[in-house]
């Protein structure tokens, strides 16, 4: 549940701002889910992967005071961008935004929930580095696992070079998942295609 009308109106402006300025921002399906997903298992604390320019934040931390975020952004004007507007929203003190590679950030917390929404080809890097700092029980979600339709399509059909080795990378990413002993993994055919990775509370 929003907190309120005025943040839900200056989330929805965020959005249109972005799209407006070909930011990525998630597809609406999948912001639904992650938010539903947070309410339904009671997430606390959340580290994403890929600020942007703090529109996904902004969904997350609106649905409870108690809720916190850690995001880590590599590009400074859309960090600077989602400064501006976790402060407008009256957020800040809920979120600590790290304007850093992620794959340079050492974070000692633990968190309920990791969203990995950064650099695609790097899925894989990220899910090692950062799992260490999943809870029991905790929960991997990774965006854009078809990569608007691509990863489904003949690699022949693909006529940019770069495009296909992000394809391979993130069809490598689909093979890691699968064989991940460490926990179970599910690609929800939500949005641009999400993986959800739940970690054996075993391990």
């Amino acid at each position: 549940m929003i907190i309120n009308n005025e943040l839900e109106t200056f989330i929805k402006q965020v959005k249109k701002e972005a799209l407006e300025m070909d930011i990525p921002i998630m597809e609406d399906d999948t912001i639904n889910y992650i938010k539903k997903y947070i309410v339904e298992n009671k997430v606390k604390r959340i580290l994403e992967i890929g600020t942007a320019v703090g529109y996904s934040g902004l969904n997350y931390l609106s649905l409870d005071y108690d809720i916190s975020l850690v995001t880590i952004e590599r590009d400074e004007n859309r960090y600077l961008k989602a400064l501006q507007n976790f402060k407008e929203a009256g957020l800040e003190s809920r979120v600590d935004i790290i304007f850093k590679d992620a794959l340079e950030v050492d974070i000692n917390d633990k968190f309920d929930l990791i969203i990995l929404d950064g650099a695609k080809g790097q899925n894989i890097n990220f899910f090692n580095k950062f799992k260490k700092n999943l809870e029991p029980n905790g929960t991997i979600i990774t965006d854009n696992m078809y990569l608007h339709g691509y990863v489904n399509k003949d690699e022949e059909d693909i006529t940019s070079r770069n495009l296909r080795a992000l394809v391979r990378k993130i069809k490598d990413y689909h093979n890691f998942l699968e064989e991940n002993e460490e926990y179970d993994s599910e690609i929800l055919k939500i949005g641009d295609g999400i993986a959800v990775s739940v970690k054996h509370n075993n391990i």
